[in-house]
């Protein structure tokens, strides 16, 4: 399967949820929020760094309970920013 190359606003909303993520993380080692989470490390830190722009819902949505976000403000926060 051939995945469809991503846009620059898709890359830029996967950074912007990256930033996120890292600022509600804190002083959380990135493997007690993962672990609190249900997903590796390694999942985390791809979302973090923006290598993994396009995460699957349940995964931001694990993340986002772990860290005390709502996905009302995940969404909010994420949204392409006004040219």
């Amino acid at each position: 399967m051939v995945r469809t190359p991503l846009t620059p606003e898709e890359r830029d909303r996967g950074e912007r949820l990256g930033r996120l993520l890292r600022e509600a993380r804190g002083d959380r080692s990135m493997a007690d929020v993962a672990a609190a989470a249900g997903v590796s490390a390694e999942t985390l830190r791809k979302i973090e760094t923006g290598r993994a722009p396009t995460p699957a819902f349940f995964t931001v949505a694990a993340l986002a309970e772990a860290l005390g976000l709502s996905m009302d403000e995940l969404v909010a926060r994420c949204a392409l920013a006004p040219a």
